[in-house]
């Protein structure tokens, strides 16, 4: 459709003022405004509850204080790109990694670093996600890590 209008607006201005000005400007404009993303892909992590939910307290405490350090490690590592818990709900849904790593393999190894996976206190499912890397999902390890 662009194009039809495009040419009827050149053979308008050609007829009428003999210069095809109005396509090459709108042509300019939308190169402009709409360049086209650059989309890869990343592994998006499914964290749910795991079989091992009969560990006392202590235990638990332990593991969840290396679970949050082996997020900082990942993150620092530029690996972890976003990650988060959720809310109580009936899924069993825990919260979310997305990582930015090359295959599905090398994000299984990543989430066997867990120890709260390793526990099996949580299990994952693993599939791939996309989007343009930039802000978080800009690869590589974050120009300022967590203190």
């Amino acid at each position: 459709m662009k194009q039809l209008i495009c040419l009827i607006s050149i053979y308008c201005c050609y007829f009428v003022s003999g210069v095809p000005v109005f396509c090459q400007e709108q042509a300019k404009q939308e190169k402009a405004v709409s360049p086209t993303p650059k989309v890869e892909k990343y592994w998006f992590v499914m964290i749910k509850t795991g079989p091992r939910q009969d560990l006392d307290s202590a235990s638990k405490t332990k593991l969840f204080e290396g679970h949050m350090a082996n997020m900082k490690r990942l993150y620092e590592e530029g690996i972890l790109k976003v990650a988060g818990p959720f809310g109580k709900n009936e899924l069993n849904w825990r919260g979310i990694f997305i990582f930015d790593c090359k295959t599905k393999e090398e994000a299984e190894e990543i989430t066997s670093t867990d120890p709260a996976v390793k526990a099996g206190l949580f299990v994952v499912d693993i599939v791939p996600w996309y989007t343009e890397p930039s802000g978080n999902f800009i690869h590589g390890k974050p120009a300022k890590p967590n203190n």
